[in-house]
């Protein structure tokens, strides 16, 4: 089994700043989900942000499907990992749900006929293709969220990297999008304070708190283990 996320000794400080990650090792297999949870602050978006390498390490490798991460692979390393926002309007920002669709692969020079079939594709995957020609921001929170998937889905990425996905959803809609998330094939990692997301999806759970891992390992006895969520500001209800 290969790793498709191999992070070692990932060090992280914000300038002039506290160190935010200190010290992070974890592996992930082809083909896993593991969640990420943990009180605010723990340092998970920043974490989820260095995996596309919209933030660099001070110190530590990253190795993501192989690649070791540098200025020189970023573009194979974006190409690799789908980062999906908290905010789906931080990811829609075209006139029509085609065009956001398209602008991943339109920007890595797909020929016309490749975009409109990765569009399509994209679109399938999450539900949505009767929507391709509507206005991204006149939809529901949970459909902008399913197109803010399918954004990143159009790139033909092996890791889908995913910050509070269920957040902002009302119950019904929050229950489709995780029966969607559970559906798909991609390697996820998840950030999440959603711990009946975590229970349903993610056979792994990383506990991240004060910029290091306190624990790994499988999702049932991390969840089941109440006075280690409780000492890292999470409750199993």
């Amino acid at each position: 089994m290969h790793h498709t996320v191999d992070i070692d000794h990932l060090r992280y400080r914000y300038p002039d700043g506290p160190v935010v990650l200190d010290d992070i090792s974890l592996h992930i297999n082809a083909g896993e989900r593991v969640a990420l949870v943990g009180p605010n602050g723990a340092g998970k978006s920043t974490l989820m942000l260095h995996l596309n390498g919209l933030l660099r390490a001070e110190s530590g490798v990253l190795r993501l499907c192989g690649v070791e991460l540098a200025d020189s692979t970023l573009r194979a390393v974006r190409r690799a990992v789908g980062l999906v926002f908290q905010n789906p309007d931080d990811q829609l920002f075209s006139p029509t749900v085609f065009d956001d669709v398209a602008f991943g692969p339109i920007y890595q020079g797909c020929p016309e006929a490749e975009v409109r079939a990765r569009v399509r594709d994209a679109l399938a995957a999450v539900h949505m293709e009767a929507y391709i020609q509507r206005v991204s921001h006149h939809l529901s929170v949970g459909e902008k969220k399913r197109i803010a998937i399918a954004t990143v889905l159009s790139m033909d990425p092996e890791i889908l990297v995913l910050d509070e996905p269920t957040a902002g959803l009302d119950p019904q809609a929050r229950r489709n999008f995780i029966r969607l998330l559970a559906e798909l094939p991609q390697t996820m990692l998840v950030a999440t304070h959603d711990l009946a997301l975590v229970r349903e999806i993610c056979p792994r759970t990383l506990i991240l708190d004060g910029g290091r891992i306190a624990a790994d390992g499988r999702t049932k006895k991390i969840l089941a283990d109440r006075k280690l969520l409780a000492r890292h500001g999470l409750s199993a209800d």
